[in-house]
């Protein structure tokens, strides 16, 4: 077996390749003897290696992170960019998500022991136990031909124990400690008399439990093995941390300010009608019911209350069995199971400005002075004026919002394998999986009521409500928003108002394939041992959506729909040895893969095919490199999904008393004469748009190149190196328009397409509310293109060799990855951008030069005990916005304006307490390094908490403890 196969085991820093196995678990000497499957071909070969990238996380690399989130372990490795995930709040849909290539979740595939996870618009990685994981393989760099259109970016395949012959348990309590030292968001907060975040904190805990116990038939042809776990996580506000404590805003390009909402707790008008139209004002901070000048003192601190951990309970279960009838014949299945239930948490709710409110202008509730301000001569009769209302519910009975998310998802396989004659096997399965997601937005303001509740008359001294009088709401109570803290408890009960959302997605999946080997029917090149291998295969897949919301949800801009999708697919693979064993050519092969796919809302056949070319010179060293086309079609969810009003971070040049764009610039966004200089400013500088589904996509193209060599040098044993080249471009790539982009293009250029995305309230002209928005539905766009090299190496010594003193084996693992390029077209022709070494509301997440993890394992030898260190190394990142880019560029921000580079240091170990029993412990960000804190209008998409948590440890240290047990 040539030690080439060894490179497909690199760990991310664990020790299974240098302890001689490969990728597939099986030991080296065996693999002579075994046909193999590696992730990333279907062709079952002995000796077989592929082109493609391959990472593999074992086991032992997830128990030293002390991991129990799945999402985590991957996001440490830099093939990968954060994605939805337990750190992220107020509008997480309660799901963890995977990104690869950071060309988005829906671009890569998730697979269970080579199948489909879940439908792949919902591929939430919750569903898999941390603890039923044997390893993870990650193909990078596009394995579209071998599994299906959307592995465009590659694959990542989760490989769970099977055949266990006994019990299995593994118990783990993790902790964050923090010290909160940011001395300089901590002044900010001193300046606003805000409550400090206190000086040290435990916080955080974690549990998880788990259990596996699987059964030998007695002819030990057959196993079961069960499996069932239960993880708890408590949450954490944003409050407990210095960097989040407080909603920063820019103070110039030279400073923070803890800032926050102008939707305040004392309570902002604007008045829309009337003979001060277009003023804005507040209520008073003496509790007096009398208007003053709105300034930024009002803004009201939203963070404390919003989570930046949150709380969450998974169950899982399952089992997977087999039974070999014969060697023809072996009949297995799997079934799996979760329940992952989470809060999210935000600050409590108000009337929010956006949405128009008509007030009586007999209304008891308002003084004399509010009364003519509002209306004039109209004062005291029962004309109405029209206003914005920015009034935080912070009184008696207030509540933070809670997003009750609840996830249920099950999946069922099974199917029949076996070999035909002594070069071919089978394999025809069928699979089915459904997620279900019930939604129940909680404590937030039904503005339906609310408007009823501020039509207020006096009725022998009452005030009553109108609807009350007239019998259209008989439960109305008043509420007195013309004072600070005016509102009752009993009209902080009738405001709530819970809305409803469910959604439920399934697939079926009926697939069968055949691999075989044609060296015995002459398919041999005469210079190569081996023959050809083939595989091929068809699929038939069945996709529902069906999503529902209640009337009140709806009335809040989240419509229900619903659709359907079937796919039918062919493919084949080829793999050519062409020559073997010759001198200066150790392995000279070639693969080739086709794949056919028809999608039900197209008539056309989608082909995507790959090629692929190693040649290994020696034993010592082997080129590869490959070429993927790929035509990706919408999935269920970017064509159904509802379409939905959501906060973006974002700046109306138009708003605001003194607009920074023209007139006739703002005219192109729908603003009228007389609405410019009166829009409101967006509160917080966060404003709407509109996302959804869009059932006339059409497909996206996509073009993969990877090179690579691959060094295990005879001289130097237990060495390998890895450094592969890869470039994926992607054409009229499926997604939505970056609302500051759209801004920006409709104001500078007057370009009709981005002006026509403008949806203005026609009362005010806002893009905030339920009647102001952006529109940023998927459509299909221009291009992606990244382009980069990802360097892995593995070294493992023996100490004795070194020390002469047996004293145990160091193993040494880098996972790195070089960004080339990170580029960006949002229409055909416009012009791109590149996001390389950058973050910002335009380019997300920080896209860093460099990255890499690299750990250090020392394996004694007594007690089978370990010690490992981990340093994750995340490299410095610029402000998108102060580039010169013309899609990219704004006002010029130095205080956010660079990120220095990141490093963490995790320490961690193991022992062997009795025979069967190991005891774990570590703790990660060892010197409670905080994240940067981050101007809330310059995060962009999964930022949350004045960071972005899924790149930085937003928690501070953490410490963890866990107990194996095998009997």
């Amino acid at each position: 077996m040539s030690r080439v196969i060894n490179r497909l085991g690199l760990l991310a820093g664990t020790a299974m390749v240098l302890a001689g196995l490969n990728a597939t678990g099986v030991a080296a000497q065996d693999l002579e003897l075994a046909e193999i499957v590696v992730t990333g071909t279907r062709i079952r070969s002995p000796n077989l290696t592929t082109a493609s990238p391959l990472t593999a996380v074992g086991q032992e690399e997830i128990k030293f992170q002390g991991a129990t989130a799945v999402e985590s372990v991957l996001n440490r490795l830099p093939q990968f960019t954060a994605d939805a995930n337990e750190n992220v709040s107020n509008g997480s849909d309660g799901t963890a998500r995977v990104n690869l290539r950071n060309l988005g979740s829906n671009r890569n595939l998730i697979l269970i022991d080579g199948q489909r996870m879940l439908p792949p618009e919902t591929a939430d990685v919750n569903f898999i136990p941390s603890a039923m994981i044997e390893r993870v393989d990650v193909v990078s760099g596009g394995a579209s031909a071998v599994y299906g259109s959307d592995a465009i970016s590659g694959v990542v395949n989760f490989i769970l124990r099977k055949n266990l012959d006994g019990v299995h348990a593994d118990m783990q309590y993790s902790i964050n400690h923090t010290r909160n030292d940011n001395d300089y968001v901590r002044s900010l907060m001193r300046a606003k008399g805000f409550e400090l975040a206190p000086k040290s904190v435990w916080d955080g805990a974690k549990k998880d439990v788990n259990v596996a116990m699987g059964f030998n038939s007695d002819d030990k042809k057959g196993n079961v093995t069960l499996y069932a776990g239960y993880r708890e996580a408590n949450p954490v506000t944003q409050d407990s941390r210095d960097y989040s404590a407080c909603g920063l805003n820019l103070d110039g390009p030279n400073a923070l300010v803890c800032g926050g909402s102008s939707n305040n707790a004392y309570g902002l008008f604007t008045l829309l009608t009337g003979p001060n139209k277009g003023r804005t004002v507040n209520n008073a901070k003496d509790g007096q019911k009398n208007w003053v000048p709105y300034d930024s003192s009002f803004l009201y601190n939203y963070a404390p209350d919003n989570y930046i951990q949150r709380t969450d309970s998974r169950v899982t279960a399952g089992a997977n069995g087999h039974y070999e009838l014969a060697q023809e014949l072996e009949v297995y299945g799997s079934f799996m199971f979760m329940d992952d239930h989470t809060y999210s948490q935000a600050a409590p709710s108000a009337l929010f400005q956006g949405t128009l409110f008509k007030i009586n202008c007999n209304n008891p509730l308002m003084s004399s002075a509010q009364a003519t301000m509002l209306c004039g001569t109209a004062a005291g009769t029962a004309t109405n004026q029209d206003t914005f209302i920015g009034y935080r519910l912070t009184g008696p009975g207030s509540q933070p919002r809670r997003d009750d998310l609840r996830h249920t998802a099950y999946r069922v396989s099974s199917g029949v394998r076996g070999k035909l004659g002594d070069n071919w096997t089978y394999d025809a399965n069928f699979l089915y999986s459904s997620i279900r997601l019930e939604e129940s937005y909680k404590n937030n303001v039904d503005n339906a009521k609310a408007q009823k509740a501020l039509q207020v008359v006096n009725v022998n001294g009452v005030p009553t409500c109108q609807s009350k009088i007239d019998g259209t709401d008989t439960s109305c109570v008043p509420i007195d928003v013309f004072k600070y803290n005016g509102i009752s408890a009993e009209g902080y009960q009738y405001l709530y108002a819970p809305t409803y959302t469910r959604g439920v997605q399934t697939e079926r999946v009926f697939s069968a394939g055949i691999t075989g080997q044609l060296g015995d029917y002459g398919f041999q090149s005469p210079l190569a041992s081996q023959g050809f291998g083939f595989a091929a295969g068809a699929e038939h897949r069945d996709e529902t959506l069906d999503f529902q919301a209640d009337a009140l949800a709806q009335a809040g801009g989240t419509k229900p729909n619903n659709g359907k999708l079937n796919v039918e697919e062919f493919y084949s693979e080829l793999q050519v040895p062409l020559v073997q064993d010759k001198d200066f050519v150790k392995d000279l092969s070639f693969n080739g893969g086709y794949r056919m796919s028809r999608y039900s809302n197209n008539d056309d056949w989608v082909k995507t095919y790959k090629t692929e070319l190693q040649y290994a010179p020696t034993g010592d060293v082997r080129f590869r490199g490959s070429y993927n086309r790929a035509v990706r079609a919408a999935n269920i969810s970017e064509l159904y999904a509802q379409q939905s009003l959501g906060n973006v971070a974002a700046v109306d040049p138009c708003a605001g008393s003194k607009p920074t764009a023209s007139l006739a610039a703002c005219q192109k966004t729908g603003v009228t004469a007389a609405q410019y200089g009166n829009i409101p400013e967006c509160p917080a500088e966060v404003c709407v748009a509109q996302g959804g589904g869009n059932p006339l996509l059409k497909p996206e193209e996509a073009n993969t190149y990877t090179a690579g060599i691959v060094l295990t040098p005879e001289m130097v044993r237990n060495f390998s190196l890895t450094v592969d080249y890869f470039k994926i471009g992607i054409d009229k790539y499926i997604g939505s328009v970056d609302t500051q982009t759209v801004i920006r293009q409709c104001i500078e250029t007057g370009n009709p397409f981005f002006c026509s995305l403008f949806h203005r309230d026609p009362a005010i002209g806002v893009l905030f509310g339920n009647n102001g928005y952006v529109v940023s539905t998927n459509q299909n766009t221009g291009f992606l293109r990244t382009s980069g090299l990802d360097i892995q190496a593995n070294y493992g010594f023996e100490l004795e060799d070194v020390i002469d003193n047996d004293l145990g084996r160091v193993d040494v693992g880098l996972v790195g990855t070089w960004l080339l390029s990170r580029k960006t077209e949002q229409l055909p022709g416009l012009g791109s951008y590149d996001c390389k070494g950058l973050f910002g509301p335009t380019c997300g997440q920080p896209n860093p030069t460099w990255r890499h993890q690299l750990r250090t394992t020392w394996g004694m030898p007594w007690m089978n005990a370990s010690l490992s260190v981990n340093w994750r190394y995340f490299g410095s990142t610029k402000l998108s916005s102060n580039t010169d880019n013309q899609f990219l560029k704004g006002d010029l921000v130095n205080i956010n304006g660079k990120i220095a580079s990141y490093s963490y240091f995790d320490l961690s170990g193991s022992v062997e307490l009795l025979d069967g029993v190991a005891m774990r412990a570590g703790v990660n960000n060892i010197f409670d390094k905080a994240p940067p804190a981050i101007a809330a209008g310059l995060l962009s998409a999964f930022g949350n908490g004045n960071t972005y948590p899924g790149v930085y440890d937003p928690m501070g240290m953490n410490l963890f403890v866990g107990l194996t047990v095998d009997f």
